[in-house]
């Protein structure tokens, strides 16, 4: 494997960069795409290209599809026992933790988060590696007292062939949170990254196979999701699909679905509340409200990027808010002293630069930030400064949709229920927050939020144990957790006749 090994030489101190070719794994074999064609993979810190990656199509989809139909019916995994799967996941791990700090770097070389960032998803990407392997022994299942002379017990039995498409703004610690489930309940996986940032999606299967998964188990497809991801979601040898990414590419994949009933589970997009009281610890308060909003720029799903204040403290929270904004150190991701890294790519840039602009048209006051980053060293990279909007409405574009930025919104409320109402105001229900001292009060409004994750006097915290997802448009099914594990397994119903002869039914 070590001639595989993704290296870069000095970058952090502006050596050289070796641009390694990317290849997929498909049936146990790394393989160039069928096309031969490739694409520059950036770093969006300045642009520059940091790998090359196989452009996969259809045609690669097929042969990984059918690598792994064939690994699952035909192929020994399905009668592997729960205990080597759960060694082959802890071996995962391991090795995951060998290689931490050169994980980490092509994390942040590849989506421009702080490195400090970057440190954390590798910890949670082997944790939930080592949680999952932690479940495969665990009892799943249940037995009834019925009627004799019957016992009726229910198994859980893997899916299938699962289809696995993630987002480029977690892209280790998103397949972690699809591949580890999947594998540890007996699937096998046609697994496809963002065409943005494959770089530790690579990584990872040279571990999944330096640890010894079977060939055709684990299966890894690069390319774009108009080409590979559609032919996976519409796939009839596909028996279910996780998506997570955007709510208009997620209608997509549920539309393609259709073609066989397949299971479906997405995570999409969001646009969560954090609210806060009068009565709030003022300084936890403020502290949250930044990290739920310019942590990872913005480019997060569950991001506090709603902040609804009570009257009586906006105008003094919105100044030390806009103060401690302003301070953020914005830079290379490789720079330890960063806090705050560019945006994935020049189009999303300017997609978000286009939502600040709507923003002010809108009438919205700006107090904050609302500019790209061009000046020495940032000009060749996708910087945009952390922005605050006030004065907002709820009819607003950039208060009802999602900008995957760092741009928060501010509302303002006078009770209890002009705050929930403000807060449930949106077609999403992904997470929110509620910052109070009155406890009682704190767990009303948290009942209230039509969202399937929630913090109290805190943001973002995330674990492997609990289950994530939404409401209304920001998904189907969860992940994490023991939820997440069933989301990759049938229920089976047995029932057994403890008494073995005729039922005398038909007398003739």
């Amino acid at each position: 494997m070590a001639e595989r090994e993704f290296q870069f030489r000095n970058f952090a101190q502006g050596g050289e960069r070796v641009p390694k070719e990317l290849q997929m794994f498909i049936g146990g074999q790394w393989v160039k795409a069928a096309s031969g064609a490739v694409r520059d993979i950036l770093n969006p810190a300045d642009n520059g290209t940091i790998a090359l990656a196989a452009e996969g199509g259809e045609r690669d989809a097929q042969k990984a599809i059918a690598a792994a139909k064939e690994a699952f019916y035909e192929g020994p995994w399905v009668e592997t026992p729960p205990a080597e799967r759960a060694r082959l996941l802890f071996a995962v791990a391991d090795l995951l933790a060998e290689r931490g700090s050169d994980f980490a770097g092509s994390e942040t070389l590849n989506t421009g988060k702080p490195l400090r960032e970057a440190v954390y998803d590798v910890n949670d990407t082997a944790a939930c590696f080592r949680y999952y392997a932690g479940i495969c022994t665990k009892p799943h299942g249940q037995t009834y007292d019925v009627s004799d002379p019957m016992q009726t017990m229910v198994v859980r039995e893997p899916i299938g062939v699962c289809g696995q498409i993630v987002p480029w703004n977690y892209p280790l610690l998103m397949a972690a949170w699809k591949l580890a489930p999947a594998l540890a309940a007996g699937n096998t996986v046609v697994f496809k990254p963002s065409e943005l940032t494959p770089v530790t999606a690579v990584m990872l299967f040279e571990l999944l196979e330096k640890a010894g998964f079977p060939g055709g188990v684990a299966n890894l497809v690069l390319g774009p999701g108009n080409t590979v991801g559609q032919a996976i979601a519409s796939s009839l040898d596909v028996d279910k699909v996780a998506f997570t990414g955007g709510t208009k590419t997620g209608r997509s994949i549920l539309e393609a679905s259709v073609s066989n009933i397949k299971q479906v589970s997405l995570e999409l997009g969001g646009k969560s509340p954090n609210i806060v009281f009068d009565d709030a610890d003022w300084e936890t308060a403020i502290d949250y409200a930044l990290f739920g909003i310019f942590a990872n720029q913005g480019e997060v799903c569950s991001a506090g990027s709603r902040l609804i204040l009570h009257e009586k403290i906006h105008d003094h929270f919105i100044e030390e808010l806009a103060r401690r904004a302003s301070k953020i150190r914005v830079g290379n991701g490789m720079d330890p002293e960063t806090e705050m890294g560019p945006l994935i790519s020049r189009e999303h840039t300017e997609k978000v630069l286009h939502y600040i602009e709507i923003g002010r048209q809108e009438g919205a006051r700006l107090i904050c930030g609302g500019h790209r980053i061009s000046a020495p060293p940032y000009d060749q990279g996708n910087f945009v400064e952390p922005t605050i909007f006030i004065d907002t409405t709820p009819e607003m574009r950039i208060v009802q949709e999602e900008i995957f930025g760092p741009v928060l919104v501010v509302q303002k409320f006078k009770d209890e229920d002009e705050a929930v109402r403000l807060a449930n105001n949106s077609i999403y229900g992904l997470a929110g927050g509620v910052f109070t001292g009155d406890g009682a009060r704190a767990l009303r409004v948290i009942r209230r939020l039509r969202a399937g994750i929630t913090w109290i006097n805190c943001y973002n915290p995330t674990y492997n144990e609990a289950p994530w997802g939404g409401y209304k448009q920001s998904g189907l099914g969860r992940e994490l957790g023991t939820f997440g594990y069933e989301e990759y397994t049938e229920v089976k119903q047995i029932n057994i006749n403890l008494s073995v002869a005729p039922s005398g039914w038909f007398k003739g």
